[in-house]
């Protein structure tokens, strides 16, 4: 992609802020004791601490809130066609209110998506084996946020990862193996090629940086 070329800048009030944010499958676990599968989008990181953005009225958040236990799966852009499948789908019977312009009540959502439970290690609710990239964390705290969002806040407990995107002989991934589908103003993408990393990279080669 070319740069752009810049020039004035004018207001625009766009219908979603998601400049580009990873793509999330997040497994949370049900009152008889299946896994919930289900999209997310708003996330940041802060050292072992993730702070995802939940609809209020979402199976997720319900489960959260009773079995605090969740793995965070990060899709690669080759399975958006998965991620897309339920997208609009809830795990909630019937489909609350707020939700059924959109929605649809869908009871295995691994299915329809062609995805694959995986046990977890050490959380109640499965991972999603497609996934190489996979976190098990716990809720410390739910805060309601404006309008029908809430901010969870989830310390991860282990990481799991396909040993092709770990630098060999190290705990680190390798961010030239591994890309997330990054979701931005409602598209789907992959990372492009590097332009450049931090001083304290722990992943800088220098054939990258020439």
């Amino acid at each position: 992609m070319q740069p752009l070329q810049l020039t004035e800048h004018i207001i625009v009030e766009p219908s979603v802020l998601y400049v580009g944010t990873p793509v999330m499958l997040l497994c949370t676990e049900n009152p008889d004791g299946t896994t919930n599968l289900s999209v997310a989008s708003s996330y940041w990181s802060l050292g072992r601490m993730i702070v995802i953005g939940l609809l209020n009225q979402g199976r997720t958040i319900k489960n959260l809130l009773e079995r605090p236990d969740i793995t965070v799966n990060f899709p690669s852009p080759d399975k958006w066609k998965s991620v897309e499948s339920i997208a609009d789908t809830t795990g909630m019977d019937p489909v609350p209110a707020t939700k059924r312009h959109r929605y649809t009540y869908e009871p295995d959502k691994f299915a329809r998506a062609d995805l694959t439970p995986q046990p977890s290690d050490v959380v109640g609710p499965s991972r999603v084996r497609e996934c190489a990239l996979q976190f098990e964390g716990r809720l410390c705290k739910a805060t309601p946020g404006a309008g029908e969002y809430c901010m969870a806040e989830v310390e991860v407990l282990r990481i799991h990862a396909d040993p092709r995107i770990v630098v060999p002989g190290t705990q680190h991934i390798d961010p030239s193996m591994w890309q997330p589908t990054i979701y931005s103003f409602r598209h789907y993408l992959g990372v492009s090629e590097e332009v450049g990393h931090r001083a304290n990279s722990d992943t800088a080669h220098p054939v990258r940086n020439s």
